[in-house]
Parts: structure tokens; sequence; C-alpha cells
């Protein structure tokens, strides 16, 4: 099922030691609009899903594990020369203590994830039209902490995946639409 290739799905660069900004970047990590709640919560409603648009929920959920993987390698980049000061004027004394430079599943007020993030209806309809918020939500986090980041290669990274959250938006409009034009058409046994 998986092939490994040893890159991540866009290059993850940045200018210098941030502790602040990686705690930031925990939000996309382990929060609730963060990549690991979606990619758990689109395999999750692939099951009650029609046919015509499982593969859709299949592969946006793989590729927010692969933007799991970049949100991971750049908050590691942002720490690792980190000395426990820094950590703790980052607001990161808690997560030091507790994990050392060990990253956790938790979002930027250090919060762990919870399952309670996944939302699943079983209605295709609601479920798809909250994977567009999701979508959303995330684009919009992505673009907030851009904001907050004078790392100009970090930035690239980060502008790539508020562009990816777009995509996948758009891709579940046209599913929200797919299934709808399913729905009206005439079942013949």
């Amino acid at each position: 099922m998986w092939v490994y290739e040893k890159k991540l799905q866009y290059p993850v660069k940045v200018s210098t030691c941030n502790p602040t900004l990686a705690k930031y970047l925990m939000e996309q990590y382990g929060g609730a609009d963060g990549e690991l709640a979606a990619a758990l919560r689109y395999m999750n409603q692939r099951y009650t899903i029609p046919d015509k648009v499982i593969g859709l929920l299949n592969d946006i959920a793989t590729e927010e594990f692969s933007h799991l993987e970049m949100i991971a390698t750049m908050i590691y980049k942002l720490t690792k020369d980190a000395t426990p000061q820094q950590l703790r004027e980052a607001g990161l004394a808690e997560h030091y203590v507790s994990h050392d430079s060990a990253l956790f599943y938790n979002n930027a007020a250090g919060v762990p994830f919870t399952a309670a993030y996944i939302q699943a209806k079983g209605d295709p309809i609601a479920d798809l039209y909250e994977d567009i918020a999701a979508e959303e939500k995330a684009r919009a986090t992505y673009q907030w902490i851009i904001d907050m980041s004078d790392d100009p290669d970090l930035n690239d990274s980060l502008r790539f995946l508020r562009e990816r959250e777009i995509i996948h938006s758009q891709r579940f409009r046209e599913a929200v639409e797919i299934v709808k034009d399913d729905r009206g058409q005439k079942k013949i046994f």
C-alpha cells in the first residue's frame, strides 16, 4: 500500500532556531483544525461516503499525513538547537519538561490531541461540508502563522501548505455536487 521515498512533499527550510514559531506550528500538528485531525477525519468518513467520492477522501487523507510530516519537520528544525531558556521564553517549558525535544500531539496552547476533534456524522453531505470547513480553518490558520513569522524560508513551505488547503476545499466542494447529483438520480433496480 505504501511506497516510501525519503523526501517531503515540499522542501522544508528554516532560517533560524525559533521555538516561538514552533509553538504556533503545534496548532497544525495536534490542534483541532490541524493535519492529524484532518487525516483521521477523512479516513474515518470514507466508510459512510458514496463510492464515487471514496477515492477523494483517501487521497486527501494521505496527503494530510504528508503535511503532518512537513509540520513535524518544521517544529523539529525550529527547536533542535534551542536551549531550555529559549524554550521557557517561548512558552514551551512544560513541553520540554514532559517531552524534551520530542514532538507530541498537542495544540499551540499545550492541550493534548483528542479524538473529539474528529467529526463524522455519517451523512455524506454533512460530512463533506464539515470537511470544507476544516480545510478553510486550516487555510486561515496557516495564513495567521505566516503573518506571525519572519522566516522567509519557512513561509515558503507554509504558503505551499496553505494553497493545498484551498485545493482540498475546492475538491470537497466538487464532491458535494457529485453526491447531490447522485442523490437526484432515479434508482433502477
